[in-house]
């Protein structure tokens, strides 16, 4: 490390005053001319040596993390920001110069400023014998504790001394588990028993159309839906059933938090498709919202099955099914609607909406939903929990789509402290694009997901052409589809609103729905 400190100064230097200081981009420019080693040894050894480069820009990255919340505070302060309210969107910063979530970038925060007190675990960072990921569990093992029995510990540790050399996560966590607790037992004790505040169910998508749905529960709660689901399927195992002891598990347990057999339950399932990949058996994948992208063949079979769980199970038979919902039955079986949203040709933009009124009507809400996906801060892929006026309504911004964008509850309080701005971007032939600044003066780009059937880069190539070329849906005779009905043509609700009088690609939004329910807006 102390060679490449000289190799940069040295960079810093040349052709330069003496005074010159070096930069991080000398040491970029240094690490890219380094040549790939000609033997193994050699290339092990840039292994390691590449590694130890890893570990000594994240700890100077959380130097500089320091010192801009420390700077950001002082702003804040001669602003007359209240006290308790200086630091608000230093986080946020920090995570938008990391490309990383605002989550994310909470937690690098407050790594950075705990690591102040902690300097011999910060040697060890600095130096590469911890990297970020195992320096993050030496700090989280000791955040319940006071910055004097913080310190206590870093000292017992040393880890600079090389006390981790070979050791794996379980065995820093357990080391430093044990040094907090013989500093002050009460608070670890303390801790403990405030982790069941921190009790939730997440889900994150899988490969392959799946989902891990995961439960964080105290221990006795967790061990006791285990032993349930383990017996329950040992029951039916016993009983002659085929299914694996996993797959009657999960069966189980989605029938028994849905209350329904099957687990469809009456929560809107919104699924996003182009026209041809479900009337014409084209391959274009489709998305569902709260997932993300699914094989067209998954998509058709998912929308059959849906639509033969109605009365009768017969499957929808005509097209008027695409502007009306089936009647529920008596025994609130599902229904299936299918929606049409159009796109404008190239970029797959959503045709715009707008609204006089203060708050998003259902109507909207719903098209920037589905337009947006996930909150529309780069880097931060949390669920939509606010439909947010980029321009605030207060600075008389309109309540439209264009106006409109789906943000999660922390990017919005984020946003809506001092020093930030936005504003939606007119781009010829680009999606829906919205520029963030922030309080230091930089700026970040966030554009609308490409909606099936799009190309990721918009309606442009390199070349200036369309990125993706697709017969307009008036130059096909569509077959019979799967579910049994014809595309219907004419000009259908939202057609006229495309700019100009181009031709559009429809993009179809089937909405399905268990229980009684009303039609959607």
């Amino acid at each position: 490390m102390e060679a490449f400190g000289a190799a940069v100064e040295g960079a810093g230097h040349r052709g330069a005053s003496p005074a010159a200081t070096p930069t991080v981009a000398d040491a970029l420019r240094i690490l890219a001319a380094v040549p790939v080693a000609s033997d193994g040894a050699g290339m092990v050894d840039q292994l390691r040596h590449f590694e130890d480069v890893k570990a000594l820009a994240a700890a100077r990255q959380s130097e500089v993390t320091v010192a801009f919340d420390l700077q950001q505070r002082r702003e804040q302060a001669a602003a007359g920001v209240p006290a308790k309210e200086q630091g608000a969107g230093v986080g946020a910063q920090v995570a938008l110069a990391r490309r990383e979530s605002p989550a994310r970038g909470g937690r690098l925060l407050g790594l950075a400023k705990a690591l102040t007190g902690m300097p011999r675990t910060y040697a060890a960072f600095r130096s590469g014998q911890l990297n970020e990921w195992r320096t993050t569990l030496i700090v989280r093992e000791t955040v319940c504790l006071s910055v004097e029995d913080r310190a206590g510990v870093d000292e017992e540790l040393a880890a600079d001394t090389g006390t981790f050399d070979g050791a794996g996560d379980r065995a820093i966590i357990s080391a430093v588990k044990a040094a907090a607790y013989r500093r002050d037992p009460r608070s670890v004790a303390k801790r403990a028993s405030h982790a069941v505040n921190e009790r939730t169910v997440s889900m994150r998508p899988a490969p392959d159309t799946m989902a891990r749905v995961t439960a964080l529960l105290p221990v006795a709660q967790g061990v006791a839906v285990y032993a349930a689901l383990s017996k329950e399927a040992d029951t039916l195992r016993a009983a002659g059933d085929e299914r694996g002891k996993g797959q009657i598990m999960a069966d189980t347990l989605v029938e028994r938090a849905t209350g329904i057999e099957g687990g469809v339950s009456s929560i809107e399932i919104q699924l996003v498709m182009t026209d041809r990949t479900l009337l014409q058996g084209d391959s274009e994948p489709a998305r569902l919202t709260g997932y993300g992208t699914v094989p067209a063949e998954w998509a058709r079979k998912a929308l059959q099955s849906w639509a033969s769980e109605r009365a009768g199970k017969q499957p929808l038979a005509s097209a008027a099914a695409l502007e009306a919902p089936a009647k529920d039955s008596v025994e609130h079986e599902p229904a299936v609607w299918l929606r049409r949203l159009y796109t404008a040709p190239g970029t797959g933009e959503l045709v715009a909406m707008d609204s006089r009124a203060r708050l998003f009507p259902p109507g909207l809400r719903r098209f920037i939903q589905v337009r947006d996906d996930v909150c529309r801060t780069p880097y931060c892929d949390a669920p939509i929990r606010h439909d947010d006026h980029i321009i605030p309504w207060h600075k008389d911004g309109p309540t439209s789509a264009g106006n409109g964008q789906g943000l999660c509850e922390a990017c919005n309080h984020t946003k809506e402290t001092p020093g930030w701005s936005a504003r939606p971007l007119s781009i010829p032939g680009a999606r829906h694009t919205v520029r963030l600044k922030t309080p230091t003066g930089h700026t970040y780009t966030s554009t609308s997901p490409a909606l099936p059937g799009t190309s990721l880069a918009g309606a442009k190539g390199g070349d200036g052409t369309e990125a993706r070329k697709t017969p307009p849906p008036s130059t096909v005779t569509p077959p019979v589809n799967p579910l049994g009905a014809r595309r219907r043509a004419g000009r259908g609700p939202g057609r006229g609103a495309a700019s100009g009088n181009s031709p559009v690609r429809n993009s179809i939004q089937v909405l399905g729905r268990a229980g009684p329910a009303q039609p959607p807006q």
